[in-house]
């Protein structure tokens, strides 16, 4: 018999037969690819009461190495998807720029006070010296 936390892991894992999805790749091998997804059946014929979807994905260089974009293109063709893709790109760079900023601001707020360190007013919480109290003889 399955616990409810295992069950409810396994429900989450189901693959939705309804939402399927054929996938195809392009790339220019440069700058990015497109992924076309083709929505199909569960016998995997095309299901055209749904649209197809286009996703571009690329990586910018930043000081702390590459950073992988990944974007809905807003295309009903794959060179709609072509011409979405540069300023797709730029918005989700922007985006996600703007996301780094708000966790850095996020950790630079969580300031120590003396009382989070154990009341002695410096780390450890004895009031002297940093790393425990430890003192070497």
């Amino acid at each position: 018999m399955t616990d409810p936390e295992t069950q409810e892991t396994l429900d989450q894992l189901t693959v939705n037969a309804d939402g399927l999805y054929q996938e195809e790749n392009f790339t220019d091998r440069q700058v990015g690819s497109i992924q076309r997804l083709s929505p199909v059946t569960r016998d995997g014929q095309p299901d055209d009461s749904r649209p197809v979807l286009y996703v571009g994905s690329t990586q910018v260089m930043t000081p702390a190495g590459a950073l992988p974009l990944n974007f809905e293109l807003e295309a009903n063709s794959l060179e709609e998807a072509m011409n979405a893709f540069p300023p797709a790109a730029q918005a989700a760079l922007e985006q996600t720029m703007e996301q780094l900023k708000e966790m850095q601001r996020e950790q630079a707020s969580k300031i120590m006070t003396p009382d989070q360190m154990g009341g002695g007013g410096a780390p450890g919480g004895g009031g002297g010296m940093p790393g425990g109290g430890i003192q070497m003889r």
